[in-house]
């Protein structure tokens, strides 16, 4: 073990798995919501909001498919999910999550890669072992894991030069 890895002392459940999951589809409605609710002078004249709802719809079908599939993954794999959740940042999990959901989502790829949890966890676990480890985090796996969800812009659709609307600032109440 080197020094940048930290022993696992506890795993994630499916549980576990399930509210990062079920999180993230509440972001996504969450975040259709807030765009839904902007006034049309905020957006960019090329913006297609009916794309762009496709979209996360689309995200929304493919988490519905993950869900049932969620207890059948292994528990050697819940415990790596969590040394993942230990010695890399949010930030790397989650670029790398979005991309794999993208792909998925979107049927850039064969349906069969992803057709469960399992499947879609082990490319996480494989597209993210290739990135730089930083130093282990403090905090148990099952918290350091929401952080891989954003709330705001789960997808990252604001970014998108075509939207022009921004990342939402306030609060919710």
């Amino acid at each position: 073990m080197t020094n940048t890895q930290t022993k696992i002392t506890t795993t994630l459940t499916h549980e576990e798995i399930g509210h990062l999951i079920t999180g993230f589809a509440g972001a996504i409605e969450l975040d259709q919501i807030r765009v839904d609710a902007l006034p049309d002078k905020i957006f960019h004249p090329a913006y297609d909001g009916t794309m762009w709802q496709r979209y996360r719809q689309d995200h929304l079908d493919f988490i519905n498919r993950l869900i049932p599939t969620v207890n059948t993954i292994p528990s050697a794999m819940l415990q790596e999910l969590a040394r993942l959740a230990i010695n890399y940042e949010a930030a790397i999990v989650r670029e790398v999550i979005l991309d794999l959901f993208a792909e998925a989502a979107t049927g850039s790829c064969p349906a069969e890669e992803f057709e469960s949890a399992e499947l879609f966890f082990d490319w996480l676990i494989k597209n993210v072992n290739r990135r730089i480890r930083g130093k282990p985090l403090n905090g148990e796996a099952r918290e350091l894991i929401m952080q891989w969800v954003s709330v705001a812009d789960p997808l990252r659709i604001a970014e998108d030069p075509e939207c022009g609307y921004g990342h939402p600032t306030g609060f919710v109440n």
